[in-house]
């Protein structure tokens, strides 16, 4: 992979991960196909997305149309829970990358944990060892998994998954999960990583896009809320995957590599933890995530 001037993450595989992404989740498909060929041509080498956004045609296609050679580009996607099994999680794999145009997918995750159909999630595992094994996919992880699940799964798989794509935030830290991340070899990747699920699911006086003490810290080095996020998780050692469909905000998220914030201003910006979920909680059944089947391709 080319690394042009992206600061890379290893995986415990080897894998190179570059350590800022660009997310798609709730992007409209109609809108997704610019925002991936803008990213692109920003400077972004990272492109995630996952078969229940509905969207990974487009990302596909804002792929081909930035010019950039498929080698250098690295694609992470998820399987939704209503594919898992062995099978269907096969199944899955070829309908996410009929739907991205490519032959390979770099980072492949499960999209949740069914604590209510968990041997259902450990074959869908299963099926992501042996794309890896086959080549099909170089890396491969999971979403959402809490500690506790992970304690329960990590027994029953082979592979360490490379990657827990989760949750986090200043306002939720998740300082279990990353330790237990951690400990087991496996990267934090931070989903919602500026708060933005705090600005929709909360009020304007709430967001972390106007707190005090990240719009103080962005005054300091001359850069917004958002930035001072996105530098705090990298230097932190966290991939980040921030969304937006705005030019002007895809360019400034990342422009995130030419400072660096103090360890006061680490620990300040870590104080600010509410622990306040704002996604569904992986720890309880969501028989609501059973309502949407991935259409083929």
């Amino acid at each position: 992979m080319n690394k042009t001037n992206v600061p890379h993450f290893t995986l415990n595989n080897g894998v190179e991960i570059p350590a800022i992404g660009f997310g798609v989740f709730q992007t409209p498909p109609a809108e997704t196909t610019r925002a991936v060929e803008t990213a692109l041509q920003v400077g972004y080498r990272h492109v995630d997305t996952a078969a229940a956004y509905g969207n990974e045609r487009e990302v596909g296609e804002g792929i081909r149309r930035s010019g950039i050679a498929r080698e250098d580009i690295f694609i992470e996607t998820k399987v939704w829970v209503t594919d898992y099994g062995h099978d269907e999680t096969l199944r899955a794999f070829d309908k996410s990358a009929a739907k991205l145009g490519v032959d390979t997918i770099d980072l492949l995750l499960l999209h949740q944990p069914m604590v209510g159909a968990f041997d259902a999630t450990i074959a869908a595992y299963h099926a992501l060892e042996k794309l890896l094994a086959d080549g099909r996919v170089p890396a491969i992880g999971i979403s959402n998994f809490t500690p506790a699940v992970l304690t329960r799964f990590l027994p029953q798989v082979t592979i360490t998954p490379a990657v827990n794509q989760i949750e986090l935030h200043p306002y939720f830290t998740q300082t279990a999960n990353v330790a237990a991340n951690t400990g087991a070899g496996i990267l934090t990747q931070a989903w919602s990583p500026i708060g933005g699920i705090t600005h929709y699911q909360g009020s304007q006086a709430t967001s972390t896009f106007t707190d005090a003490t990240l719009v103080e810290i962005g005054r300091r080095h001359g850069r917004t809320a958002a930035q001072v996020m996105l530098r705090w998780h990298v230097q932190q050692g966290r991939q980040v995957i921030p969304k937006s469909t705005h030019a002007p905000r895809i360019a400034e998220n990342f422009d995130i590599f030419d400072f660096v914030l103090s360890d006061a201003e680490l620990a300040a910006i870590d104080a600010l933890d509410k622990g306040v979920r704002g996604g569904p909680d992986p720890d309880q059944p969501q028989p609501q995530f059973l309502g949407y089947r991935i259409p083929e391709a």
